[in-house]
């Protein structure tokens, strides 16, 4: 159990999140969900300990394990994979070393035996005996093959080498996994090996990721950072939105019915303020509304860019045929014999495991790379967009995103580019004018963006478009790039990304390559030898086959539904002038008795017993009467609530 009591911390000006309180419970696995700079990775380092917060603290059990994947994979450089993964367990590799180093001496002594003893002891604890294999298939589930495991950690290229950092952090069995992108490095299938080992990993799970679909298999509760707080929702990512957009519906519907309320009271204040019989009343009423206090709704910190992508001329039918293109690096062959062609308006995803050519091909078609073999032809009128995975291949150091986008275009005004700068998230001077040394990850996605946006290409290449991205601007660029008329060629190990955009896939294998013309889950299912995709194609299905048979039955319900709200207003409609009629008999009595209140003769010795009864009765007509205004004024506002969603259902 994590305890976060009254976190909080600033960016300069700016409010990350503050008085902060949560608990993290064992066996539930919390997917961080927050845009771009909301705080998401901020929050994990300070749940791992390796930032302060500027206020509050983090609790941990005494006895807590953390494990923090962390980007040091340099140190590791001269040690084997499978070693550097054993290190994940810092007792048993000490253990393992000393033992080994023992048995190299020339004769064991008594001292030696004990100490091996005691080791042994060590390495039976920590499951010694099967931590290579173990870590083996921790290894072969991240991609890295069993060939690879007895090879030193240089020979792996940075992504690979952080797969092996996440291998050794999962082999640690941590009691908390904190998590930061784990998959940004991840092929499809190692994607979907990560799923399935979290989803049975029996601690507890932080992990920030803007994979929809990993967040809708693995988690179990969603860390929600927006509106300057951290909030829990239980459930995974899907469940998640639909609690937040109900939440701020019926917040906003709230306010609606405060504003109501505060008319009605108004209104009631005003119309009976003068009449003797119901000033108390009417003052009670202002109490009241004077009391109220105003419902706020915070500004989210979820803006997604606004992409909208256009071609300045179509390109012919025929856009990119490719033969027999072969390329290798250091004698090894990456692509070979590949060859496909793509017409117009298709929207091509390249798939397949790192390291296979995914994106040596774009830059060979970009023409930013040489090929040893085969052809590229573009066909008639291709302009070319493109997105590299680093956006520093793209934007040099030295200068800042108004200077970049305009040396594009200097015929163009000031107005249209800072208006494109301000669509993709750059709104203020100090925005546009920031070093490009220092934009993150999705600031310089968004400024290469910018860029396609003013040239007006009419063929984009799209290398990992989503890896910096928030996932409201992911579903911002997935809707952005179907409605573009142009043509679509990119790589993405993002499933939900690719099943809603790619018409085309093109998957590359060790073996060869496959081209499908159709979505990613007529693929699959094409396919048909991968149990893990054919359950994701399935999952894909299912909204659609719902629909599909579901939409004469929500009809017939919603009209069910209407019928029972006509039936409601109706009663309610009959039951107001009861209660207006009950409303006059009880002012008409208290005028009586007020009448006979006002007789001198009252107060005369004698009568005390008959004055003890006037006020008693008029005090009870007076509760009566507070009791049956309140009932219309409750009357009054459910005929308006049913008569709203009458409307709404009528579509008015």
């Amino acid at each position: 159990m994590i305890q976060a009591i009254q976190l909080g911390i600033h960016f300069g000006k700016k409010v990350l999140f503050e008085d902060v309180s949560f608990q993290l419970n064992s066996g539930n696995r919390y997917g961080v969900a927050g845009a771009n700079g909301s705080g998401k990775s901020t929050l994990l380092k300070i749940l791992a300990g390796e930032m302060a917060s500027e206020r509050g603290e983090v609790r941990l059990p005494s006895q807590v394990k953390l494990g923090f994947l962390r980007q040091n994979h340099f140190e590791f450089e001269q040690f084997r994979i499978i070693d550097t993964v054993l290190m994940g367990k810092p007792d048993l590799w000490s253990a393992l070393r000393e033992k080994e180093s023992l048995l190299l001496l020339p004769a064991i002594d008594e001292k030696a035996g004990n100490r091996l003893a005691e080791l042994e002891m060590t390495i039976a604890h920590e499951d010694g005996y099967e931590a290579e294999s173990t870590a083996a298939v921790i290894l072969n589930g991240l991609g890295i093959g069993t060939f690879q495991h007895g090879e030193t950690m240089s020979t792996l290229s940075g992504g690979y080498k952080l797969r092996v950092l996440l291998a050794q952090l999962l082999f640690s069995q941590p009691d908390c996994l904190l998590l930061d992108e784990p998959n940004n490095h991840l092929d499809i299938l190692s994607i979907a090996w990560l799923e399935n080992y979290l989803r049975e990993y029996r601690g507890t799970v932080v992990v920030v990721s803007h994979d929809h679909y990993f967040l809708n298999r693995v988690a179990t509760h969603i860390l929600d950072i927006d509106y300057e707080t951290v909030k829990i929702y239980k459930g995974n990512y899907g469940q998640f939105r639909d609690a937040k957009v109900l939440e701020r519906e019926q917040k906003e519907l709230g306010i609606v019915r405060q504003e109501k309320k505060k008319e009605e009271l108004q209104v009631f204040y005003e119309r009976f303020r003068q009449q003797a019989t119901k000033a108390r009343q009417a003052m009670s009423r202002k109490k009241q509304l004077d009391k109220m206090e105003d419902i706020y709704i915070k500004r989210s910190s979820r803006i997604a860019p606004r992409f909208q992508f256009t071609q300045r001329r179509p390109s012919g039918k025929q856009v990119l045929r490719v033969e027999e293109l072969s390329k290798g690096f250091n004698g090894k062959q990456v692509l070979n014999r590949v060859a496909f062609s793509v017409a117009r308006g298709e929207r091509v995803a390249v798939i397949g495991p790192n390291g296979i050519g995914k994106s040596t091909l774009l830059k060979i078609l970009v023409g930013n790379l040489d090929y040893e073999d085969g052809a590229v032809e573009w066909g008639h009128e291709v302009s070319i967009g493109y997105f590299a995975q680093n956006h520093k291949e793209l934007v040099p150091a030295g200068t800042n995103p108004y200077e970049w986008l305009y040396s594009f275009a200097p015929g163009e005004t000031i107005g249209k580019i800072r208006g494109i700068l301000g669509r993709m998230l750059f709104s203020g001077d100090d925005e546009v004018r920031k070093k490009t040394e220092a934009l993150s990850g999705g600031e310089g996605a968004r400024l290469i963006f910018s860029r396609m946006i003013l040239e007006e290409p009419n063929t984009l290449l799209l290398d990992e478009p989503t890896n910096h991205l928030d996932m409201e601007s992911i579903e911002a660029l997935e809707e952005a790039l179907v409605g573009y008329p142009g043509t679509i060629i990119f790589v993405s190990h993002d499933r939900h990304f690719v099943q809603n955009t790619a018409t085309a896939i093109l998957e590359l294998t060790p073996s060869g390559y496959c081209l499908f013309k159709g979505t990613y889950s007529e693929y699959l299912d094409y396919k048909g030898d991968d149990h893990l995709d054919r359950e994701a194609a399935a999952r894909q299905k299912t909204p659609r086959e719902e629909k599909k048979n579901g939409g004469k039955g929500g009809q017939k319900n919603n009209g069910h539904e209407r019928r029972l709200l006509k039936k409601d207003l109706a009663r309610l409609e009959s039951a107001v002038p009861k209660i207006e009629e009950r409303v006059n008999e009880l002012e008409s009595m208290i005028a009586r008795i007020n009448e006979k209140l006002g007789d001198a003769g009252l107060y005369e010795k004698g009568n005390g017993k008959e004055l003890q009864t006037l006020l008693a009765g008029k005090k009870e007509a007076e509760c009566s009467l507070e009791k049956e205004i309140a009932r219309w004024e409750e009357e009054h506002s459910k005929i308006g609530e049913v008569s709203r969603m009458i409307s709404v259902m009528d579509g008015d």
